[in-house]
C-alpha cells in the first residue's frame, strides 16, 4: 500500500502544479476571493457543477471568465430571463430555403465553461433544459443527440436578496449541483486593492497557462487519490447524521425535514479528493471532508418549520453534525 501511495504521490506532484499556475494567473485579475477561486478549481477537478449565491458585484462572473481564459477553454455567459426558451440554451433546427432542409444551430450550452447568470430568473422549462444537459452531458436537437465538450462545467448564480420575478429551483434540481457556494464581501484591505486595480490602474488580461488536455489528465489523477475505508465510513456517517440526527445523540430531528441524499456521499468523497489534490496530497484526510462538508451539504438539507421559526440556519445544523460525528 505504501508503495502505491508513493507512486500516486509522484503523479500528484506532476499534475497538481497546474492548479497553482491557474491560481496565480487568476490572482492577477481577481483580488481576494480565495475561497471562490479554490472551489472553482475543485469543481473543475471533481467534474461537478457549482451554484454560486451572493449579492451582485462580487466578481462571480469575472472569476469564471478569467478561469476560462487561463485554461484555454471556451466560455459562454447565459443571462437568464423570464421570457427565455429552452431552445435559447440548447439550440434548435433552422430551415435553409436554398437546400430545403433543416440544419442544427447549436446553442450557447456547447462550451467548456458556462456561466448561467441568475438561473432563478428563468422559467421551469428552461431550468430543466439546462439541468438535463448538466446531468446527461449531451443535448438532443431534433432527432440527433450531440455530446457536450470536455471539460464541461456549469456555474450558476442566483441572487439571494431579490425574489421578485424569480422561479426558485426545486430541491431535486438543486441537488444536481455538486457544490453550493456562499460568496461574501471582500475585506476593507481587499476592497482598497480592488479600487486601485480597477478604478485607477490599467486592466490586466490573464494568459493561457493550462490546456484543456492537461485538465483532463489531472482529473484522472484526482479520481485515484486514496480514500481510506475509515474516511469513507466517516463520510457516510456524516450524511446519515443529517437524516437521523438522534441516532448519533444529536437532538435535531425536529429541525430537519429532509437530510442529504446519497449524492452527498459521492460528492463529498470526490470534492475531498480534489481538495487533497489541490494541497498536493495523494490521500484524503478527515480534515479535507470537514473543509468541503458545508459546500456539499448546504443545499441538500431542508430545515423544518420549527428550525425556521427558531432562526436556526442550515449552517448551524451542519456545524452540529460535524461537531457530533467522531472523526477517525
Amino acid at each position: 500500500m505504501d508503495k502505491d501511495i508513493s507512486a500516486l504521490q509522484e503523479l500528484v506532484e506532476k499534475h497538481a502544479p497546474i492548479l497553482d499556475r491557474i491560481s496565480f494567473e487568476v490572482g492577477k485579475v481577481i483580488v481576494g476571493q480565495k475561497y471562490l477561486v479554490e472551489r472553482l478549481l475543485i469543481g473543475l477537478m471533481a467534474d461537478g457543477h457549482i451554484l454560486l449565491e451572493g449579492v451582485p458585484g462580487l466578481a462571480k462572473t469575472l472569476s469564471v471568465s478569467t478561469l476560462a481564459k487561463c485554461v484555454d477553454a471556451k466560455f459562454q455567459r447565459i443571462q437568464f430571463t423570464p421570457d427565455a426558451l429552452p431552445a435559447d440554451i440548447t439550440g434548435t433546427l433552422i430551415y435553409q430555403p436554398q437546400d430545403m432542409k433543416f440544419v442544427p444551430r447549436k446553442g450557447p450550452i456547447f462550451a467548456n465553461l458556462i456561466l448561467a447568470d441568475e438561473i432563478n430568473r428563468a422559467p421551469a422549462k428552461v431550468q430543466s433544459a439546462l439541468l438535463e444537459a448538466m446531468q446527461e452531458r449531451q443535448v438532443t436537437i431534433g432527432d440527433t443527440t450531440y455530446p457536450l465538450p470536455k471539460p464541461f462545467l456549469v456555474l450558476a448564480t442566483q441572487n439571494p436578496i431579490e425574489q421578485e420575478g424569480t422561479y426558485p429551483l426545486p430541491e431535486a434540481q438543486v441537488d444536481r449541483f455538486m457544490l453550493k457556494l456562499s460568496v461574501g464581501y471582500p475585506s476593507k484591505e481587499e476592497e482598497l486593492e480592488i479600487l486601485n486595480r480597477v478604478a485607477i490602474g490599467d486592466p490586466v488580461e490573464p494568459s493561457i497557462v493550462v490546456k484543456s488536455e492537461e485538465i483532463l489528465k489531472a482529473r484522472e489523477t484526482v479520481h485515484h487519490v486514496y480514500v481510506d475505508e475509515r474516511v469513507k465510513k466517516y463520510i457516510v456517517s456524516i450524511v446519515h447524521c443529517t437524516r437521523k440526527p438522534s441516532d448519533y445523540g444529536l437532538k435535531m430531528d425536529d429541525l430537519v425535514r429532509y437530510g442529504a441524499s446519497p449524492r452527498a456521499s459521492i460528492y463529498l468523497t470526490k470534492t475531498a479528493q480534489a481538495y487533497a489534490f489541490l494541497k498536493h496530497r495523494a490521500y484524503v484526510t478527515p480534515e479535507d471532508v470537514k473543509v468541503m462538508g458545508p459546500d456539499v451539504l448546504r443545499h441538500r438539507i431542508l430545515r423544518s418549520y420549527e428550525a425556521e421559526a427558531e432562526g436556526i440556519g442550515v449552517e448551524d445544523i451542519i456545524r452540529g453534525v460535524f461537531d457530533t460525528v467522531e472523526a477517525p
